[in-house]
């Protein structure tokens, strides 16, 4: 029942649109060479901000981790802040699927500015969001094909 209340939300690959790599769907119909390249092609000059989100009921989104090398780590989020508030619009109701929304409304030119709730304090942390380097990409890969195929990429 716990998990009802509570879901985890990826927010790493949310800009990317990497539906097709979620681990909702662990059966992958394409090779895992074509999943490599359309994965390559998609995050490929994309933004990201690099926080994994938990939706919690009361109390909406707070941070749950932080992608290492990310930009939430270089500009200072920490895991436990509550997300008040992105560019100006209210997180205190919000979902992650609004919380993705507004992320993609950023994309232009990534420049983003979060209100968070640490410790008993509000503050506020400006941020960019950055495209995914080389090494974040092949990790994203590498974590699809172990995830949603039985060979190596460079097997067919």
């Amino acid at each position: 029942m716990f998990h009802n209340l509570s879901r985890t939300i990826v927010v790493a690959a949310l800009l990317a649109g990497a539906a097709a790599v979620h681990a909702d769907d662990p059966k992958c119909s394409a090779s895992a060479r074509e999943c490599e390249q359309r994965i390559r092609q998609m995050l490929s000059g994309r933004r990201f901000l690099g926080v994994t989100i938990e939706e919690q009921r009361p109390g909406g989104l707070v941070v749950k981790a932080i992608t290492a090398k990310s930009p939430a780590e270089r500009y200072g989020l920490k895991e436990g802040d509550r997300l008040i508030a992105l560019n100006g619009r209210s997180l205190t109701q919000a979902s992650a699927k609004e919380f993705k929304q507004i992320l993609a409304g950023a994309r232009a030119d990534g420049k983003l500015w979060l209100i968070i709730w640490r410790r008993g304090a509000y503050r506020r942390v400006d941020a960019q969001l950055e495209p995914y380097t080389k090494e974040q990409i092949d990790k994203i890969i590498a974590a699809h094909l172990a995830e949603s195929h039985t060979t190596t990429a460079g097997a067919q």
